[in-house]
């Protein structure tokens, strides 16, 4: 299988559809706070216009009970750990059936010997650069070297590349990292949580052509 995208920062089912018609294999919707939040009825209309594509949920200081009422609201297909690290929370998910994605912000090679450990709790890490005072949509890319020493942690294990990635840059970052997911946001935007059409295009347009011929 070759690289997956996940679009991210869903606001408008309108985008959702865009983001669906153009091959997005995941799409977020972000609860977790900033300006890309979004409401309840916000977020059930992406779920509705996702035809059937897998949903995820941003959460940041969420417990589980309070990530399984949204997910009956919703009907999201699986959550985004953005809060710090609980196995406990990771466990509770995965046996109500979410898909559950660990988040970890990485500033320095030896941070990704924690790897290991959390990949074994999660159906995949997300990896994006750590930034003071930002918990994620930082739009700042993660630095190729500190993400190959990651996915060299993760061997195994599926991957999830973000941060800052746009269409002229994550064709590089594919062949340098070779991620199993990459994660966009800001990069195809206008403004946040409004995605620019010809972007979401043009990125996945990107991917596809990174992937090996069958």
């Amino acid at each position: 299988m070759g690289v997956e995208v996940k679009v991210c920062g869903l606001m408008q089912s309108g985008d959702a559809v865009v983001a669906v018609e153009a091959g997005a294999s995941y799409l977020g919707v972000v609860f977790a706070g900033g300006p890309r939040q979004v409401s309840v009825p916000e977020a059930r209309a992406i779920v509705a216009a996702a035809e059937g594509r897998p949903v995820i949920g941003v959460f940041g200081a969420h417990s589980a009970g309070e990530i399984l009422a949204l997910r009956r609201q919703v009907g999201l297909s699986g959550a985004q750990l953005h809060g710090g690290f609980d196995p406990e929370t990771a466990a509770r998910l995965r046996a109500e059936g979410m898909g559950v994605w660990g988040v970890v912000r990485l500033r320095r090679e030896e941070e990704t010997t924690a790897l290991a450990a959390i990949a074994a709790a999660v159906d995949a890490v997300l990896v994006e650069p750590r930034v003071e005072g930002m918990c994620g949509g930082t739009g700042i890319p993660l630095d190729h070297a500190l993400a190959r020493a990651a996915r060299q942690a993760l061997a195994g294990h599926r991957m999830v590349l973000a941060g800052g990635l746009r269409p002229d840059t994550v064709s590089a970052a594919i062949a340098a990292v070779k991620p199993d997911i990459v994660d966009v946001s800001s990069g195809i935007e206008t403004a946040p949580g409004r995605k620019d059409p010809a972007r979401v295009r043009l990125f996945l347009e990107a991917v596809r052509g990174d992937q090996p011929s069958p």
